[in-house]
């Protein structure tokens, strides 16, 4: 399974997924790392593992539908059969859903629908999951649409909230979870275990 990943920061979930290829525990491989940030870690990251790195974003494409239309036209150029939000921090614009519709994934750390939508990433969603005192929160993998996670979940695991718990405690344990959740999720698919849903379908 050809692989494209988009990240924003230090590409941490990137790496489990590079490391999960190379070991064989996904069946696949990563062909395009794109970031928004041209210093990013992700790109770093790439480049180390031999994977081409494309730095897309506002300042070498000012117009959004610009953007939108080179990330989709890289995309595509890669061969990508599925594309996977690793700490990406943009929206994902209309050209690349419509050509990669129902082929793209993303991670959230909380039970969707719980905690979710826009402004809830990072440490803003484990504040809110204190705040509303939940005991149980997680990790979900769920197909990317055109709203803020409201896309069909195809994964989720538990973590449990602890008593001592503050923001950065809890955000440690559900990352962990996070990415070994999205790496079996990968796995699976490549592995035909597990079937995308048809575009559009939210449930």
């Amino acid at each position: 399974m050809r692989i494209a990943v988009l990240a924003s920061h230090e590409g941490t979930t990137l790496q489990a997924i590079l490391e999960a290829c190379a070991s064989g525990a996904i069946a696949g491989r990563v062909v395009a790392v794109i970031s928004n940030n041209a210093e990013s870690g992700a790109l770093r990251r790439a480049a180390a593992a031999g994977v081409p790195g494309h730095h897309r974003s506002s300042k070498t494409h000012e117009d959004p539908d610009a953007l939108d239309a080179e990330i989709a036209r890289v995309l595509a150029d890669s061969g990508a059969e599925l594309v996977v939000l690793a700490g990406y921090m943009k929206r994902i614009g209309p050209r690349a859903l419509a050509r990669f519709g129902g082929r793209i994934l993303n991670t959230h750390p909380a039970l969707l629908p719980k905690f979710g939508g826009q402004g809830m990433y990072g440490l803003h969603v484990h504040r809110a999951v204190l705040a509303a005192g939940e005991r149980t929160t997680g990790a979900s993998v769920h197909v990317v649409d055109a709203e803020y996670d409201t896309g069909p979940v195809l994964a989720q695991r538990e973590v449990e909230v602890r008593r001592d718990d503050t923001p950065e405690s809890l955000a440690a344990r559900v990352q962990t979870s996070e990415r070994a959740l999205l790496v079996e999720t990968l796995s699976a698919i490549a592995a035909g275990r597990m079937a995308l849903p048809p575009p559009g379908r939210r449930d």
